[in-house]
């Protein structure tokens, strides 16, 4: 598949799939007039030179927010933006809202287990008076 100079800016953004991102990585080895495009794009970002759609990804103005992505995760936004969100993450690949997806099941799921944990103390604490003295 052939490298576009979007695909390229995204690279130096690091903000393409894992896979897309080795691929490249492995085609910049072997291709010199690859690196050639690779620097140019470079050298235009450094020159201040910038599309409308470089600056919507660098600001990220298609990202939902991090409030959306939660809501997303307990099933409670509505249908269309969900399904945005799911299109985003899964079918775009956008890797910050990836990782702040990853962040937020990880903050679910501890959250979970210390509530948990509490619980079973309250339970413990409950029932401590009735247990054979």
């Amino acid at each position: 598949m052939p490298t576009t100079d979007v695909e390229l800016e995204r690279f130096l953004d690091e903000a393409l799939p894992a896979e897309r991102m080795a691929a490249i990585e492995t085609a910049l080895r072997a291709d010199e007039a690859l690196r050639k495009r690779l620097a140019a794009v470079a050298g235009r970002r450094d020159a201040g030179v910038h599309s409308l759609g470089a600056v919507w990804r660098r600001h990220r103005l298609s990202c939902p927010t991090r409030e959306q992505l939660g809501s997303h995760l307990l099933g409670v936004l509505e249908p269309g933006l969900d399904d945005y969100v799911r299109f985003h993450v899964e079918y775009a690949g956008c890797r910050f809202c990836q990782a702040s997806l990853g962040d937020l099941r990880r903050q679910h799921a501890a959250g979970e287990e210390q509530y948990a944990q509490q619980r079973r103390k309250r339970y413990f604490q409950s029932s401590a008076g009735y247990l054979g003295r």
